[in-house]
Parts: C-alpha cells; sequence; structure tokens
C-alpha cells in the first residue's frame, strides 16, 4: 500500500498545482473507502460474536459446572456447544446456528447464551440459573 508513503514532491505554485494534489488525495480516498467497506463485508464472515451461560442442570446437587457457548459470526451464524456435568460424567453437545437459529431444538440456556452473543460481541458469563 503506497497510501502511506511520503512522496518527495515540492509545494504547490500555482492553483493547477494545488487541484492535481486534491484530485490524487480524492483518488486515495476513494481506494481507501473502498477498502474499508470490503473489509467490513468480510469480517461479517469473522467470529464476533460470543456468549456463555453456566448452569446447574440438577436441582440440589453439583453446581453451575454446566455451559451453554454461543459462537456467532456477524451474520448470526455459527454454533451453541454445551456441557453438562454430571458426577458420573461430562457430555458435550453441538448444534449449528444459522440466523440465530438451530434446526435442532434448542434448550433454553442455549437460546440465552445465543441472545448473550447477538447482544455482545465481545462475550459475557451469565449465572442466571
Amino acid at each position: 500500500m503506497s497510501f502511506f508513503q511520503k512522496k518527495q514532491t515540492e509545494e504547490p505554485q500555482n492553483i493547477d498545482q494545488v487541484l492535481e494534489q486534491f484530485k490524487e488525495l480524492k483518488e486515495q480516498y476513494q481506494s481507501l473507502a473502498k477498502e474499508v467497506e470490503n473489509l467490513k463485508k468480510e469480517n461479517l464472515k469473522n467470529i464476533n460474536k460470543v456468549g456463555m451461560v453456566r448452569f446447574n442442570p440438577f436441582e440440589g446437587m453439583g453446581s453451575n459446572q454446566s455451559f451453554s457457548l454461543a459462537i456467532l459470526d456477524g451474520n448470526d451464524r455459527g454454533a451453541v456447544i454445551t456441557s453438562l456435568f454430571a458426577r458420573d460424567g461430562n457430555r458435550v453437545y453441538g448444534k449449528p446456528v444459522r440466523q440465530a437459529d438451530s434446526e435442532f431444538k434448542l434448550a433454553d440456556e442455549e437460546k440465552q447464551a445465543i441472545a448473550l452473543a447477538q447482544n455482545n460481541s465481545k462475550g459475557q458469563d451469565s449465572n442466571d440459573k
């Protein structure tokens, strides 16, 4: 990118030279604006929304060691991963997410994790249960 390289040019001596410099600046600005728009479109494909909900699936035993984690891109596509912790073992489930929903039935905690991800691009931990 040669936009940031300082050119060794003399100060403009007349209005024509000033107008030529403005023309060059306008072209550089338009090129940069186009590049920024392309980067914004590409960024929608990156994972940039994360939401996590910790919970206890079994009343009266244990603590909030189970969790649902939603990871979404800018188009609300991605996955929700749920880990159910019990004394006799741990089970992990993954479900694809499209438009903040899944073709598979979502548990309340998974829905909460997706909602958190949609509202929070940095991720957040919730201990509502």
